[in-house]
């Protein structure tokens, strides 16, 4: 085993798997706002881009209030924490990561949902440290969350891992230069893909 090695986690469809509660949460925001919902292609584009991105561009496309439409989705959204579990093998990916002495932390998207989200699910006191959307960094693939990070706790690049499942994610890790593990994307040079958390602990 390699000392000193980090890892950096996205949470949705990384950690938690939560993209059918966000699915829900966009879909009841699109029926009260009078829009027309198409699953699959709004599925792919939160994948591809981010929730809040989406919202951008439907309420200036649309002529609508954006901080309305986010306050409700964010309430939406809430409301179905219960929906929302931990994907397979990551609380034995994190207890491992104890054991092993490495240190977790998480970058993502989401926003104040977020640390209760870890309460309710239990990893909460997994992670030195969680940055959101609400820290105030420049959003993905910016690096500067994962630069702060690096800084901050002295992290070493070349066992410094950033865990996520889209591209955005890789790209992020790269501009860093730190290693990506990811769930989805491969044939991408300092990237490994893998099919399941457990995955993991072959890699180390």
């Amino acid at each position: 085993m390699e000392k000193n090695i980090a890892f950096i986690w996205d949470l949705d469809g990384t950690l938690f798997d939560s993209y059918d509660a966000i699915l829900a949460g966009l879909e009841e925001t699109y029926e009260h706002f009078g829009l027309d919902f198409d699953r699959p292609a709004i599925k792919e584009y939160i994948l591809k881009f981010s929730v809040k991105d989406l919202i951008k561009e439907v309420a200036d496309k649309e002529g609508l209030d954006y901080d309305d439409m986010q306050a409700f989705r964010a309430n939406s959204l809430r409301e179905k924490n219960a929906a929302i579990h931990l994907m397979p093998g990551a609380r034995d990916v994190l207890d491992w990561t104890v054991e092993q002495g490495i240190s977790n932390f998480v970058y993502t998207h989401k926003g104040k949902n977020t640390h209760q989200l870890l309460q309710n699910l239990g990893i909460a006191t997994y992670f030195k440290e969680v940055l959101t959307a609400d820290s105030g960094f420049a959003r993905k693939p910016d690096p500067e969350a994962l630069n702060y990070l690096i800084e901050t706790y002295r992290l070493e690049k070349d066992s410094t891992y950033y865990v996520g499942d889209r591209l955005l994610d890789v790209q992020t890790a790269l501009r860093a230069g730190i290693g990506s593990i990811n769930l989805v994307v491969d044939t991408i040079e300092k990237n490994q893909k893998i099919i399941c958390l457990s995955d993991i602990l072959g890699l180390f």
